[in-house]
């Protein structure tokens, strides 16, 4: 095929993904509520194993989740469901990111659990299908992948908003070989999209207290999709200096490295940005916070919301059957995210210090991934019993002033 062909055959496929975004964007236009949470009855909490160590560690938030909520679950007010077939072995049967059935089953859900699930990639022995964390994404419009960090004992208290419908995930299977010598992949930035992300970042500011949002782009070098998302960040940030909010705006090399400085990274509050630079900084982040194991993980839409861990599914684990010894914190984080979201933020709070004292401070139980260390299952009993003590607050207080 001469180069004319090849030429003809890539705009063929560049204008099909440029109709696609189109029409995104006409309906990101639509106004749509937000779901109010308090006006279900009940509330749909569906659970996704996922595959590789999501089927242990999906368990041990689901029943995290369970002792959370036990009362609303007893007087029927909130409801859950186990939605099978989110393994890779059943979708790649059915050639689908997510098979038809199985996502008519989540979207008759408000929320979700997922556990991690494997995202085939050139070379394995998977065929080339998408993530089912992009699938979701996509279909239930879950704009905002929003995960915090915590570190009582240095003062770090970070919020990251991260774009979650766009950018350079959004067509990451949609790229095109346009020869043997040419490959191109897609990044995508709307109008829409950048101002929804950018705006929850700075209304979770203003609800909370915080007076910095840290907007990280590269800008400088990719000038259209970055810099769309720059200039829109400055506008926004205009509207919201009345509530005492100061914008600044970092690169993402020098972001990664200032999360490293011990100077400069408490003064870090609330940070958005695109896509794939979200992805790589909230995994640094969660290291610092204990490992990306440590680090849970709210995929937001106006309609349902998504809550996992920020890992993979690590097969490797499993064939090695290491499996028990997963360590389930980034999936119980994201339970602990889940049932703030719902509406219950002092369980949250409660559970969210439990967790800190069990990984920061006490740390009677360690999970080192092998059997030198704890089960997952033994990790969330020491966990249910701390979150049990009825003078919690006052030992975790004692704890942060102690360090």
């Amino acid at each position: 095929m001469g180069n004319n062909e090849l030429i003809k055959k890539a705009k063929e496929h560049l204008a099909l993904l440029i109709e696609e975004q189109f029409e995104r964007i006409e309906i990101m236009k639509k106004e749509t509520k937000w779901v109010d949470y308090g006006d279900l009855n009940p509330i749909i909490i569906g659970i996704c194993w996922g595959d590789g160590i999501g089927k242990i560690i999906s368990k041990h938030a689901e029943r995290v989740l369970k002792h959370t909520l036990s009362e609303e679950i007893a007087a029927g007010l909130i409801e859950f469901r186990v939605i099978e077939g989110l393994t890779i072995e059943n979708r790649v049967k059915h050639k689908k990111a997510i098979p038809s059935d199985v996502l008519e089953e989540i979207k008759k859900c408000h929320v979700i659990l997922k556990g991690p699930t494997t995202t085939p990639q050139a070379g394995d022995n998977w065929p080339n299908i998408e993530s089912a964390n992009v699938a979701m994404r996509k279909e239930l419009d879950l704009f905002a992948n929003v995960r915090p960090v915590k570190i009582p004992s240095e003062g770090i208290d970070w919020c990251f908003f991260r774009e979650n419908t766009e950018g350079a995930y959004v067509l990451g299977s949609r790229g095109i070989d346009v020869s043997d010598d040419l490959s191109l992949d897609f990044k995508v930035s709307t109008t829409q999209g950048a101002d929804r992300i950018i705006r929850l970042a700075f209304e979770y500011a203003k609800k909370n207290g915080k007076k910095r949002v840290t907007v990280v782009t590269k800008a400088n070098v990719i000038k259209k999709t970055d810099g769309k998302f720059s200039r829109i960040a400055k506008k926004i940030a205009e509207e919201y200096k009345e509530f005492g909010i100061k914008s600044d705006e970092w690169y993402i090399d020098i972001m990664t490295a200032k999360l490293l400085d011990p100077v400069r990274r408490k003064d870090f509050e609330v940070l958005v940005m695109p896509n794939l630079y979200g992805d790589i900084l909230t995994d640094e982040a969660a290291q610092l916070q204990g490992g990306v194991g440590t680090a849970g993980s709210a995929n937001i839409g106006k309609k349902w919301a998504m809550f996992e861990a920020i890992h993979g599914s690590a097969p490797r684990m499993v064939d090695e059957g290491r499996d028990i010894y997963a360590d389930p914190s980034s999936m119980i984080r994201g339970a602990s995210m889940l049932v703030r979201h719902i509406g219950f933020s002092k369980r949250a709070d409660h559970l969210d210090m439990a967790f800190e004292i069990c990984c920061q401070f006490e740390k009677k139980i360690v999970i080192t991934g092998r059997a030198d260390g704890a089960t997952g299952e033994e990790f969330t009993t020491y966990l249910l019993a701390w979150a049990e003590d009825k003078d919690l607050e006052i030992k975790w207080r004692k704890m942060v002033n102690c360090k």
